[in-house]
């Protein structure tokens, strides 16, 4: 079990797994989702060499944020500030230059 911060940092979470695997991610009160390899897959093709807004807004996500891009296909709750530091802890993206954005490799 890894324990990250999310992305503004004002809180933590736990995930099990990884990017390649599929993750189980753990926040609040027993909360839990999981997203599979091939979810994270297609958020990695769709983002290629982009640096979107993040989105971690729960019921705004700015259209072509990785967070509205998150609640249309894979969950309607709001995971982009969990997802968004996963892949920068494992190295498919970097926090952009200008905040709120994620650069994608």
């Amino acid at each position: 079990m890894k324990k990250l911060p999310t992305w503004a940092g004002r809180s933590e979470f736990e995930y099990e797994g990884s990017i390649a695997t599929g993750t189980t991610i753990y926040y609040g009160s027993g909360s839990s989702t999981v997203v599979s390899a091939s979810q994270y897959s297609a958020l990695l093709q769709h983002f290629k060499g982009q640096s979107p807004n993040i989105g971690t807004s729960r019921d705004r996500a700015p259209e072509g944020s990785v967070g509205a891009w998150l609640q249309k296909n894979i969950t309607r709750t709001a995971i982009a500030s969990y997802v968004g530091a996963i892949l920068i802890h494992e190295g498919y993206a970097t926090k952009g230059y200008e905040s709120p954005t994620i650069k994608f490799k």
